[in-house]
């Protein structure tokens, strides 16, 4: 026999259509929750949205499966389940199939916390009564009172509480250990957000998606003049403060470029994150008006306007004019904001319940028109 013959050709996967997204606070989230909701739309996947008027699954409480519209007569039967929770194992399954793939992102915790105290300024309490990011870091206990706890929570350890774990927990080691460690068997893959190009290839590759799957715009990013400079006595602040965020992201991101050695290779990896890039490019010029996101006094169709928080500035996209119909659903889609997305959705799956009132105006006012 010929040497080719022996080879055993490689077995077609399937696409995995039950995943669980733990979305996390300022990690490059609102892009993956733009992936998931349009994969689900690609599929006709049943998701797993915010009950009544909710607009995230309960956060900042910890996880209960009645947070999810419908589950009571739904039961175990969502396919995709995406929106900010805190996570609790035992009741995201409850709502999900026992054979879905969950997965989470992270993000350095050094321009995370830089993130969170532009985005939260205004609420929390920790960050409003400081004048900047490095006199906060300064010395964060003259600033964070562990009586406002809940308020506080995106100031220090966010990605620890986002997993459902106590964010003002003592970092002794047998206990970070365990908490990594079960994290690694509840999650099949974290994704690192410093690296989001390479995170959705592996992505892709794991749940046996297709590049234009995990072909994005950037979401939820905000202007360049709102970002703060951090001083290298903040950043070294920063690794202590948030030790256990620190512990969480050193231990994924060794095991995320591991688990790309092991599956794709350096090689592989490079030439499809060039791929993707370059169909993100094409895709960027035949949707978008402007090259790039602008600033939110820019954005002329105020449904596609994004949320704002603090003192950030968060930019979104136009949309060229003339786009044939088709294009113009798929360009919509690609930067639609997570809260008119999710209340679109929530249209769809629930017809005769009252729409969620997201303050803005809708894209489609009847869903005949998508």
């Amino acid at each position: 026999k010929s040497h080719e013959e022996l080879l055993i050709p490689p077995t077609p996967c399937h696409a995995k259509t039950n995943v669980m997204f733990l979305k996390t606070h300022k990690t490059a989230s609102s892009t993956v929750l733009n992936i998931m909701f349009r994969f689900a739309e690609r599929y006709n996947l049943t998701v797993a949205l915010p009950a009544d008027q909710l607009f995230h699954l309960g956060y900042p409480r910890t996880f209960v499966a009645h947070f999810v519209e419908g589950f009571e007569t739904i039961g175990q039967n969502y396919n995709i389940m995406c929106n900010h929770l805190r996570f609790n194992a035992l009741e995201v399954k409850k709502v999900m199939a026992a054979n879905t793939f969950y997965f989470s992102i992270l993000r350095n915790p050094i321009p995370l916390l830089e993130s969170s105290y532009i985005y939260y300024k205004d609420y929390v309490p920790a960050f409003r009564s400081s004048k900047n990011v490095n006199e906060f870091l300064a010395s964060p206990t003259k600033y964070y009172h562990p009586a406002d706890y809940r308020r506080n929570i995106y100031a220090r350890n966010i990605m620890w509480f986002d997993f459902g774990y106590d964010n003002n927990a003592e970092d002794d080691t047998n206990y970070t250990q365990a908490v990594l460690k079960e994290i690694e068997q509840n999650f099949h893959l974290i994704l690192i957000a410093d690296y989001f190009d390479e995170s959705m290839i592996l992505l892709k590759h794991t749940l046996c998606w297709d590049l234009d799957d995990v072909i994005y715009f950037k979401l939820n990013s905000r202007s360049q003049d709102t970002v703060q400079t951090l001083t290298p006595e903040s950043e070294e602040q920063i690794k202590v403060w948030c030790s256990l965020d620190w512990k969480l992201y050193l231990h994924f991101n060794q095991s995320f470029w591991r688990r790309i050695g092991e599956t794709i290779g350096l090689e592989v990896l490079e030439k499809e994150v060039d791929h993707l890039r370059t169909r993100q490019k094409e895709l960027m010029e035949t949707c978008l008006s402007e090259p790039e996101a602008v600033r939110k006094d820019h954005i002329r169709n105020k449904a596609l306007l994004p949320f704002q928080s603090g003192a950030a500035n968060i930019l979104g996209y136009n949309l060229k004019q003339d786009l044939d119909n088709k294009t113009l659903r798929t360009c919509q889609k690609m930067v639609m904001p997570e809260l008119q997305y999710m209340s679109y959705l929530y249209a769809v799956q629930y017809p005769h319940k009252k729409r969620k009132d997201v303050g803005l105006p809708l894209l489609w006012t009847s869903l005949q028109e998508k």
